[in-house]
Protein backbone atom coordinates (compact mmCIF):
# COMPACT_ATOMS: atom_id res chain seq x y z
CA UNK A 1 0.00 0.00 0.00
CA UNK A 2 2.66 2.40 0.91
CA UNK A 3 4.92 1.71 -2.91
CA UNK A 4 1.14 2.52 -4.27
CA UNK A 5 0.39 5.52 -2.33
CA UNK A 6 3.88 6.83 -3.31
CA UNK A 7 3.95 6.09 -6.63
CA UNK A 8 0.94 6.95 -7.04
CA UNK A 9 1.90 10.43 -5.67
CA UNK A 10 4.70 10.80 -8.28
CA UNK A 11 2.57 10.34 -11.14
CA UNK A 12 -0.42 12.38 -10.01
CA UNK A 13 2.62 15.15 -9.17
CA UNK A 14 3.08 15.34 -13.19
CA UNK A 15 -0.20 15.40 -14.32
CA UNK A 16 -0.79 18.54 -11.09
CA UNK A 17 2.42 19.89 -13.02
CA UNK A 18 0.78 20.25 -16.32
CA UNK A 19 -2.59 21.37 -14.80
CA UNK A 20 -0.76 24.21 -12.86
CA UNK A 21 0.87 25.16 -15.93
CA UNK A 22 -2.35 25.62 -17.62
CA UNK A 23 -4.14 27.38 -14.82
CA UNK A 24 -1.41 30.11 -14.96
CA UNK A 25 -2.29 30.91 -18.52
CA UNK A 26 -6.19 31.11 -17.96
CA UNK A 27 -5.64 33.50 -14.70
CA UNK A 28 -3.44 35.55 -17.13
CA UNK A 29 -5.64 35.95 -19.41
CA UNK A 30 -8.54 36.50 -16.81
CA UNK A 31 -6.62 39.30 -15.70
CA UNK A 32 -5.91 40.43 -19.37
CA UNK A 33 -9.44 40.75 -19.75
CA UNK A 34 -9.73 42.85 -16.18
CA UNK A 35 -6.69 44.99 -17.73
CA UNK A 36 -9.11 45.78 -20.95
CA UNK A 37 -12.45 46.45 -19.04
CA UNK A 38 -10.43 49.09 -16.70
CA UNK A 39 -9.09 50.76 -20.30
CA UNK A 40 -12.59 50.03 -21.70
CA UNK A 41 -14.14 51.94 -18.54
CA UNK A 42 -11.77 54.97 -18.62
CA UNK A 43 -12.24 55.22 -21.87
CA UNK A 44 -15.92 55.20 -23.17
CA UNK A 45 -17.36 56.23 -19.38
CA UNK A 46 -20.04 57.20 -21.39
CA UNK A 47 -21.33 53.66 -22.63
CA UNK A 48 -23.41 51.19 -21.37
CA UNK A 49 -22.05 48.24 -19.59
CA UNK A 50 -22.53 45.81 -22.76
CA UNK A 51 -21.15 47.74 -25.10
CA UNK A 52 -17.73 47.64 -22.85
CA UNK A 53 -17.90 44.15 -22.35
CA UNK A 54 -17.90 43.70 -25.85
CA UNK A 55 -14.93 46.26 -26.42
CA UNK A 56 -12.98 44.61 -23.66
CA UNK A 57 -13.70 40.99 -25.57
CA UNK A 58 -11.98 42.32 -28.38
CA UNK A 59 -9.54 43.71 -26.55
CA UNK A 60 -8.28 40.40 -25.28
CA UNK A 61 -8.38 38.62 -27.66
CA UNK A 62 -6.31 41.14 -29.49
CA UNK A 63 -3.97 41.19 -26.24
CA UNK A 64 -3.85 37.00 -25.84
CA UNK A 65 -0.05 36.72 -28.36
CA UNK A 66 1.15 39.33 -26.11
CA UNK A 67 -0.11 37.96 -22.63
CA UNK A 68 1.22 34.44 -24.05
CA UNK A 69 4.27 35.61 -24.92
CA UNK A 70 4.98 37.78 -21.44
CA UNK A 71 3.76 34.69 -19.49
CA UNK A 72 6.35 32.11 -21.11
CA UNK A 73 9.06 35.14 -20.87
CA UNK A 74 8.17 35.07 -17.28
CA UNK A 75 8.61 31.12 -16.86
CA UNK A 76 11.53 31.50 -18.82
CA UNK A 77 13.31 33.53 -16.84
CA UNK A 78 12.16 31.46 -13.52
CA UNK A 79 13.41 28.30 -14.82
CA UNK A 80 16.91 29.84 -15.63
CA UNK A 81 17.42 32.00 -12.70
CA UNK A 82 14.70 30.79 -9.72
CA UNK A 83 17.42 29.41 -8.01
CA UNK A 84 19.53 32.27 -8.28
CA UNK A 85 16.35 34.77 -6.90
CA UNK A 86 16.11 32.12 -3.79
CA UNK A 87 19.63 32.26 -2.86
CA UNK A 88 19.73 35.73 -2.94
CA UNK A 89 16.54 36.08 -0.31
CA UNK A 90 18.47 32.91 1.72
CA UNK A 91 22.23 33.61 1.24
CA UNK A 92 23.16 29.81 0.72
CA UNK A 93 26.02 28.90 -1.14
CA UNK A 94 27.48 25.97 -2.60
CA UNK A 95 29.61 23.65 -0.49
CA UNK A 96 32.32 20.66 -1.76
CA UNK A 97 33.27 17.98 -0.02
CA UNK A 98 36.28 19.25 1.07
CA UNK A 99 34.55 22.30 3.23
CA UNK A 100 31.38 20.03 4.58
CA UNK A 101 32.87 16.47 4.30
CA UNK A 102 30.09 14.66 7.06
CA UNK A 103 27.23 16.39 5.07
CA UNK A 104 28.43 15.60 1.61
CA UNK A 105 29.20 11.92 2.19
CA UNK A 106 25.73 11.36 4.33
CA UNK A 107 23.91 12.72 1.08
CA UNK A 108 26.02 11.14 -1.19
CA UNK A 109 25.59 7.80 0.80
CA UNK A 110 21.79 8.00 0.25
CA UNK A 111 22.05 8.88 -3.46
CA UNK A 112 23.96 5.80 -3.80
CA UNK A 113 21.88 3.65 -1.84
CA UNK A 114 18.58 4.58 -4.42
CA UNK A 115 21.04 4.74 -7.56
CA UNK A 116 20.02 8.51 -7.79
CA UNK A 117 22.21 11.75 -9.15
CA UNK A 118 23.57 13.66 -6.80
CA UNK A 119 22.12 16.62 -6.45
CA UNK A 120 23.24 20.13 -5.87
CA UNK A 121 24.62 20.66 -1.93
CA UNK A 122 24.47 24.28 -0.23
CA UNK A 123 24.62 25.92 3.02
CA UNK A 124 23.20 29.14 4.38
CA UNK A 125 24.80 30.50 6.82
CA UNK A 126 21.48 30.60 9.51
CA UNK A 127 20.81 29.93 13.18
CA UNK A 128 17.68 28.48 12.70
CA UNK A 129 17.10 24.93 11.82
CA UNK A 130 15.54 23.86 8.20
CA UNK A 131 16.57 22.85 5.05
CA UNK A 132 15.05 22.50 1.76
CA UNK A 133 14.69 21.46 -1.98
CA UNK A 134 14.78 23.77 -5.32
CA UNK A 135 14.97 23.04 -8.80
CA UNK A 136 12.31 22.02 -12.08
CA UNK A 137 14.91 19.07 -13.94
CA UNK A 138 17.95 17.32 -12.75
CA UNK A 139 20.41 19.43 -13.77
CA UNK A 140 18.60 21.64 -11.01
CA UNK A 141 18.28 20.31 -8.35
CA UNK A 142 19.48 21.34 -5.12
CA UNK A 143 19.49 20.73 -1.36
CA UNK A 144 20.10 23.96 0.81
CA UNK A 145 20.29 23.20 5.08
CA UNK A 146 21.05 26.16 7.30
CA UNK A 147 24.12 26.25 9.41
CA UNK A 148 21.97 26.17 12.51
CA UNK A 149 20.81 22.84 11.47
CA UNK A 150 24.11 21.07 10.88
CA UNK A 151 25.34 22.52 14.01
CA UNK A 152 22.62 21.48 16.50
CA UNK A 153 21.74 18.08 15.33
CA UNK A 154 23.61 14.62 15.07
CA UNK A 155 24.53 12.87 12.27
CA UNK A 156 21.30 10.32 12.40
CA UNK A 157 19.01 13.56 12.54
CA UNK A 158 20.63 15.58 9.13
CA UNK A 159 20.81 12.27 7.42
CA UNK A 160 17.03 12.03 7.55
CA UNK A 161 16.74 14.94 6.88
CA UNK A 162 18.79 15.10 3.85
CA UNK A 163 16.82 12.24 2.63
CA UNK A 164 13.45 13.94 3.83
CA UNK A 165 14.49 16.60 1.10
CA UNK A 166 15.95 13.97 -1.47
CA UNK A 167 12.19 12.24 -1.19
CA UNK A 168 11.08 15.43 -2.26
CA UNK A 169 13.16 15.54 -5.39
CA UNK A 170 12.46 11.65 -6.03
CA UNK A 171 8.69 12.34 -5.73
CA UNK A 172 8.87 15.63 -8.06
CA UNK A 173 7.24 17.83 -5.27
CA UNK A 174 9.97 20.29 -5.82
CA UNK A 175 8.69 21.03 -9.56
CA UNK A 176 5.24 21.73 -8.81
CA UNK A 177 5.87 23.87 -5.78
CA UNK A 178 7.97 25.73 -7.80
CA UNK A 179 6.04 25.94 -10.42
CA UNK A 180 3.09 27.17 -8.23
CA UNK A 181 5.26 29.81 -6.57
CA UNK A 182 6.01 30.99 -9.99
CA UNK A 183 2.35 31.09 -11.02
CA UNK A 184 1.35 33.20 -7.55
CA UNK A 185 4.37 35.80 -8.62
CA UNK A 186 3.20 36.35 -11.79
CA UNK A 187 -0.62 36.75 -10.67
CA UNK A 188 0.33 38.99 -8.09
CA UNK A 189 2.54 41.38 -10.65
CA UNK A 190 0.20 41.62 -12.67
CA UNK A 191 -2.61 42.74 -10.45
CA UNK A 192 -0.93 45.11 -8.73
CA UNK A 193 0.02 46.78 -11.97
CA UNK A 194 -3.67 46.77 -12.84
CA UNK A 195 -4.34 48.48 -9.80
CA UNK A 196 -1.66 50.88 -10.30
CA UNK A 197 -2.59 51.74 -13.34
CA UNK A 198 -6.19 52.24 -12.34
CA UNK A 199 -5.44 54.13 -9.50
CA UNK A 200 -3.26 56.65 -11.33
CA UNK A 201 -5.67 56.84 -14.09
CA UNK A 202 -8.16 57.76 -11.58
CA UNK A 203 -6.05 60.85 -10.12
CA UNK A 204 -5.28 62.62 -13.20
CA UNK A 205 -8.74 62.41 -14.36
CA UNK A 206 -10.17 63.86 -11.34
CA UNK A 207 -8.06 66.44 -11.98
CA UNK A 208 -9.27 67.20 -15.63
CA UNK A 209 -12.63 67.96 -14.97
CA UNK A 210 -13.36 64.57 -12.51
CA UNK A 211 -13.57 60.43 -13.87
CA UNK A 212 -16.05 60.63 -11.06
CA UNK A 213 -18.70 63.57 -12.27
CA UNK A 214 -18.58 62.30 -15.51
CA UNK A 215 -19.22 58.94 -13.94
CA UNK A 216 -22.58 60.24 -12.47
CA UNK A 217 -23.11 62.42 -15.29
CA UNK A 218 -23.34 59.33 -18.03
CA UNK A 219 -25.54 57.40 -14.84
CA UNK A 220 -28.08 60.29 -15.59
CA UNK A 221 -27.91 60.29 -19.15
CA UNK A 222 -28.94 56.86 -19.54
CA UNK A 223 -25.36 55.13 -19.68
CA UNK A 224 -22.73 54.44 -16.67
CA UNK A 225 -21.28 50.64 -17.43
CA UNK A 226 -17.91 52.46 -16.47
CA UNK A 227 -18.26 51.82 -12.53
CA UNK A 228 -19.98 48.21 -13.12
CA UNK A 229 -17.42 47.48 -15.26
CA UNK A 230 -14.47 48.51 -13.14
CA UNK A 231 -16.26 46.64 -10.36
CA UNK A 232 -16.62 43.75 -12.37
CA UNK A 233 -12.49 43.94 -13.37
CA UNK A 234 -11.76 44.39 -9.51
CA UNK A 235 -13.96 41.66 -9.09
CA UNK A 236 -12.08 39.32 -11.39
CA UNK A 237 -8.82 40.68 -10.38
CA UNK A 238 -9.58 39.05 -6.73
CA UNK A 239 -10.60 36.34 -8.04
CA UNK A 240 -7.29 35.51 -9.57
CA UNK A 241 -5.79 36.55 -6.80
CA UNK A 242 -7.94 33.95 -4.37
CA UNK A 243 -7.35 31.11 -7.03
CA UNK A 244 -3.70 31.42 -7.19
CA UNK A 245 -3.20 31.16 -3.08
CA UNK A 246 -5.37 28.07 -3.08
CA UNK A 247 -3.82 26.38 -5.57
CA UNK A 248 -0.31 27.02 -3.88
CA UNK A 249 -2.53 26.17 -0.57
CA UNK A 250 -4.64 23.34 -1.55
CA UNK A 251 -1.37 21.33 -2.96
CA UNK A 252 -1.58 18.14 -1.67
CA UNK A 253 -0.32 18.28 2.34
CA UNK A 254 0.25 14.44 1.67
CA UNK A 255 3.30 15.30 -0.01
CA UNK A 256 4.80 15.85 3.56
CA UNK A 257 3.63 13.10 5.24
CA UNK A 258 5.04 11.20 2.30
CA UNK A 259 8.69 12.60 2.56
CA UNK A 260 8.51 11.77 5.70
CA UNK A 261 7.98 8.09 5.14
CA UNK A 262 10.80 8.19 2.27
CA UNK A 263 12.95 9.41 4.50
CA UNK A 264 12.88 6.80 6.79
CA UNK A 265 12.51 3.93 4.07
CA UNK A 266 16.57 5.81 3.20
CA UNK A 267 17.69 5.58 6.33
CA UNK A 268 15.75 3.07 8.33
CA UNK A 269 15.56 4.88 11.33
CA UNK A 270 12.17 6.63 12.45
CA UNK A 271 13.61 7.48 15.64
CA UNK A 272 16.06 9.58 13.81
CA UNK A 273 13.19 11.33 11.78
CA UNK A 274 11.15 12.54 14.69
CA UNK A 275 14.27 13.86 16.67
CA UNK A 276 14.41 15.65 13.83
CA UNK A 277 11.53 16.84 13.22
CA UNK A 278 11.11 17.54 17.41
CA UNK A 279 14.49 20.16 17.39
CA UNK A 280 13.74 22.05 14.22
CA UNK A 281 10.07 22.34 15.36
CA UNK A 282 9.18 26.29 15.66
CA UNK A 283 13.34 27.21 14.78
CA UNK A 284 13.00 27.13 11.42
CA UNK A 285 12.27 30.58 10.67
CA UNK A 286 14.85 31.88 7.34
CA UNK A 287 16.13 35.70 8.41
CA UNK A 288 15.34 37.35 5.17
CA UNK A 289 13.35 34.43 2.89
CA UNK A 290 9.40 35.05 1.93
CA UNK A 291 6.77 32.99 2.77
CA UNK A 292 6.92 31.54 -0.66
CA UNK A 293 10.90 29.93 0.11
CA UNK A 294 9.00 28.95 3.39
CA UNK A 295 6.56 26.76 2.07
CA UNK A 296 9.58 25.09 0.36
CA UNK A 297 11.01 23.99 3.33
CA UNK A 298 11.55 21.18 5.96
CA UNK A 299 9.37 22.87 8.29
CA UNK A 300 7.40 26.08 7.87
CA UNK A 301 6.65 27.87 11.13
CA UNK A 302 3.01 28.81 11.92
CA UNK A 303 0.10 28.93 14.25
CA UNK A 304 -3.03 29.53 14.86
CA UNK A 305 -5.59 30.67 11.93
CA UNK A 306 -2.71 30.30 9.51
CA UNK A 307 -2.52 27.02 10.32
CA UNK A 308 -5.51 26.47 8.02
CA UNK A 309 -4.18 27.73 5.17
CA UNK A 310 -0.34 25.83 5.79
CA UNK A 311 1.00 24.02 3.16
CA UNK A 312 2.89 21.80 5.80
CA UNK A 313 0.79 19.29 8.55
CA UNK A 314 1.40 20.21 12.26
CA UNK A 315 4.88 18.86 13.52
CA UNK A 316 2.50 17.00 16.08
CA UNK A 317 0.68 15.84 13.01
CA UNK A 318 3.88 14.07 11.44
CA UNK A 319 5.56 12.48 14.43
CA UNK A 320 2.04 10.94 15.14
CA UNK A 321 1.99 9.45 11.60
CA UNK A 322 5.45 8.12 12.34
CA UNK A 323 4.48 6.66 15.39
CA UNK A 324 1.69 4.81 13.81
CA UNK A 325 2.85 3.43 10.94
CA UNK A 326 6.96 3.48 11.33
CA UNK A 327 7.03 2.46 15.21
CA UNK A 328 9.05 5.83 16.02
CA UNK A 329 9.14 6.92 19.32
CA UNK A 330 8.21 10.22 20.11
CA UNK A 331 10.41 12.37 23.37
CA UNK A 332 8.07 15.38 22.77
CA UNK A 333 8.78 18.83 22.65
CA UNK A 334 12.65 19.49 23.37
CA UNK A 335 14.37 22.60 24.57
CA UNK A 336 17.31 22.95 22.99
CA UNK A 337 20.00 25.36 24.12
CA UNK A 338 21.66 28.99 22.92
CA UNK A 339 23.79 28.25 20.01
CA UNK A 340 26.76 28.98 21.86
CA UNK A 341 26.13 27.06 24.84
CA UNK A 342 25.87 24.17 22.08
CA UNK A 343 28.82 24.78 20.57
CA UNK A 344 30.47 24.33 24.39
CA UNK A 345 28.70 21.42 25.14
CA UNK A 346 29.62 19.92 21.91
CA UNK A 347 33.60 20.62 22.57
CA UNK A 348 33.15 19.14 25.70
CA UNK A 349 32.00 16.31 24.55
CA UNK A 350 34.24 15.24 21.68
CA UNK A 351 37.25 15.83 24.15
CA UNK A 352 35.83 13.34 26.81
CA UNK A 353 34.50 10.99 23.87
CA UNK A 354 38.71 11.34 22.38
CA UNK A 355 39.86 10.65 26.19
CA UNK A 356 38.30 7.35 25.83
CA UNK A 357 39.48 6.48 22.57
CA UNK A 358 42.49 7.21 24.13
CA UNK A 359 42.62 5.05 26.74
CA UNK A 360 41.51 1.88 25.24
CA UNK A 361 42.01 2.42 21.59
CA UNK A 362 42.53 -0.91 21.28
CA UNK A 363 40.03 -4.22 21.60
CA UNK A 364 42.28 -7.58 22.93
CA UNK A 365 42.59 -8.95 19.92
CA UNK A 366 44.40 -5.69 18.39
CA UNK A 367 40.80 -4.61 16.29
CA UNK A 368 40.26 -0.32 16.55
CA UNK A 369 36.69 0.23 19.01
CA UNK A 370 34.27 0.97 16.85
CA UNK A 371 33.01 4.67 17.13
CA UNK A 372 29.55 4.81 18.57
CA UNK A 373 27.25 6.64 16.26
CA UNK A 374 25.55 9.51 18.40
CA UNK A 375 21.86 9.66 18.66
CA UNK A 376 22.31 6.19 17.30
CA UNK A 377 18.94 4.09 18.95
CA UNK A 378 18.12 0.66 18.75
CA UNK A 379 14.91 0.11 16.36
CA UNK A 380 13.01 -1.93 14.22
CA UNK A 381 13.68 -0.44 11.00
CA UNK A 382 17.47 -1.60 11.41
CA UNK A 383 18.51 -4.61 10.13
Amino acid sequence: MAAYGLYTHIRSNRVRSIILIGGLFFLVYLLTFAGALIFRALTMDNAPLDWIMIEAWYDLRYAVPFATAGTLLWLLISYRWHQWMIDRQTGAHSVTRKEEPKLYNLLENLCISRGIPMPKLKITEDTALNAYATGLNQRQYTISVTRGLVDRLDDAEIEAVLAHELTHIRNGDVRILVIAIVMAGIISFVGELTFRILFNSRSSGSSNSGWRSSSSSSNRKGGGGAIVAILIALAIIALAWILSIVIRYTLSRSREYLADAGAVELTKNPDAMIMALRKIENRGELRGATSSVMEMCFDNPHSGFADLFSTHPAIDKRIEALVRTAGGRDPGPIALEEPDSVEGAKAIEDAVHDMAREQDATQPWGQPVPEPIRGDKPNPWRS
